[in-house]
């Protein structure tokens, strides 16, 4: 990206800081998409300078500005559609959790795919307590319920654990269906998002 170059060195500070305003927001995208979110803010910038030619120049950079607003507030929805994008293509899990946590505010089916992240996080930490504690994890079955998970004093002789050594297979099947099952959920929730 070309900077714009102002004769007025007051205009030149308040774009410079804009930009770098920008550029601090934008760093948790890929370059790519900071080059493009960078090139469309600095050609509003230069087509709106364009526009009004009356006016000083640091009368129009400050007007432009104002219309572009706080870059906080104007780029977080752009950066969290971005976000859930990169997520969607590459199911990589910090992008997804990231892209997640940027889209909290953005409506309760959020809330459910973190409820969904917090389960599958989970069963993680239950296949390294049935490593630790063997016999107090797994799927105990009794007369009257069922547990799954840890159980810290077995007293029960009618609880009996039916996983045993399959525990940890069965748990690394769930969390691997369960990680596919929402990435699927966001990249579908994405493309109905873009479509309205």
């Amino acid at each position: 990206m070309k900077n714009i170059e102002f004769s007025d060195k007051n205009a030149t500070s308040l774009y410079d800081k804009y930009i770098r305003d920008v550029k601090e927001i934008i760093r948790i995208l890929s370059k790519e998409d900071q080059n493009d979110i960078l090139m469309e803010i600095n050609s509003h910038i230069y087509e709106s300078m364009q526009r009004n030619i009356t006016d000083s120049e640091i009368d129009r950079i400050v007007e432009t500005l104002d219309k572009l607003g706080n870059p906080r507030d104007s780029l977080s929805a752009l950066i969290a559609d971005r976000k859930l994008f990169q997520a969607t293509k590459t199911f990589c899990p910090t992008h997804v959790v990231k892209a997640l946590s940027l889209n909290i505010s953005n409506g309760f089916i959020y809330v459910i795919f973190c409820i969904l992240y917090l389960f599958l996080f989970g069963f993680i930490f239950l296949i390294f307590v049935k490593i630790l504690y063997p016999h107090n994890t797994g799927l105990f079955i009794g007369e009257d319920e069922a547990h799954f998970g840890f159980i810290a004093n077995i007293t029960d002789n009618t609880s009996l654990e039916i996983l045993g050594d399959w525990f940890i297979p069965v748990n690394i099947v769930v969390m691997v269906f369960t990680y596919l099952l929402i990435t699927l959920l966001l990249k579908l929730k994405y493309k109905l998002r873009r479509k309205n």
